[in-house]
């Protein structure tokens, strides 16, 4: 891995919520519980996991638009949980998100230039003139014309609102962006040229992504290293050829196996079926939280919790049994 750009460390956030309408027994949330990962510069980490699991949280955590419970967010060599401020400004400049629905993220009353010109004012970044020349070869970078910049976020379609979003997150040139589903929302031949677009800009601009998604196909195609998650915890994290080849955990295998994948030869691929639902975060399973729907469970799984262990090549994994099929 390159040089470390980011790395968290025992990284929570829980949530407190009262029990009954009429307010009660307050419960605890575990939305993310103690998670540790590292990205390097000019790398794409992959969050993946189904929806609950706490992966949106992560990304918000990260970038401090929601403060965590516990843990440390190490960026650039300095813990960012323990600045404010002036320095907390200084530091979003480096850090940007791109999310997941590219019409709501958008002012509608503001036109595109004032969409992608707005970070650049906020820190105080050229005058009048050189930002609008900046707006203008941003939008071009992502492959929107000059004219774009009169009109409003609902005079466009879905990918270039997305374009929009994504002229607006580099503005500030970052190292890490966030991106939260940058694509679900797309339809399909618009996800491929959305993908190529990120792709081209960090190769150009060398930005690490923190890229959470749940289509396992979009994350191999723009992976270096991918990060399982189930209910708020770390299962498996791994290169992504290595994952996609021998995938250790028994979510991470269920997972892939439900990838489509186009078969001419008719022949029959086994697809792992997960029974019942993903628990709540407010009760958590004993042991480890994937044993109530695991289909390899042992009795051990419902009392020892397993921890992340290395399996070689910083392939680590989160399953008492994983060592019998490695």
């Amino acid at each position: 891995m390159n040089e470390k750009l980011l790395t968290v460390r025992g990284l929570k956030k829980h949530f407190s919520v009262e029990d009954g309408v009429f307010g009660g027994k307050v419960k605890v949330v575990h939305a993310v519980d103690g998670i540790n990962f590292e990205i390097g510069e000019n790398e794409v980490l992959s969050l993946v996991g189904e929806s609950g699991c706490g992966k949106s949280t992560t990304g918000r955590l990260i970038l401090r638009l929601i403060e965590p419970t516990e843990g440390e967010i190490v960026f650039m060599g300095e813990d960012i949980c323990k600045v404010n401020g002036k320095r907390m400004k200084e530091l979003r400049r480096e850090m940007q998100i791109i999310f997941q629905d590219p019409y709501a993220s958008l002012n509608p009353r503001l036109t595109v230039r004032e969409i992608v010109e707005e970070p650049l004012i906020v820190h105080r970044i050229g005058t009048k003139q050189e930002r609008r020349e900046e707006v203008a070869g941003l939008l071009e970078k992502v492959g929107l014309s000059q004219d774009a910049m009169r009109r409003y976020p609902h005079e466009f379609s879905g990918g270039q609102r997305q374009r929009i979003g994504v002229a607006r997150a580099i503005a500030l040139k970052p190292k890490l962006i966030v991106a939260d589903e940058p694509v679900s929302a797309l339809d399909v031949s618009i996800q491929a040229q959305v993908i190529n677009l990120l792709k081209e800009l960090q190769e150009e601009k060398h930005i690490s992504y923190l890229f959470i998604a749940h289509d396992l196909n979009i994350v191999r195609h723009i992976s270096n290293r991918v990060a399982v998650m189930y209910l708020g915890k770390i299962m498996e994290l791994a290169h992504v050829d290595e994952l996609y080849k021998r995938p250790l955990h028994p979510y991470t295998q269920a997972l892939l196996s439900a990838i489509p994948v186009p078969d001419p030869s008719g022949r029959e691929r086994k697809i792992i079926l997960l029974s019942g639902d993903i628990p709540s975060p407010i009760d958590i399973p004993s042991g480890c939280r994937f044993h109530p729907r695991c289909p390899k469970m042992i009795q051990e799984c419902k009392n020892i919790i397993p921890y992340l262990e290395d399996f070689g090549s910083g392939h680590t994994v989160a399953c008492i049994r994983a060592r019998e099929w490695a």
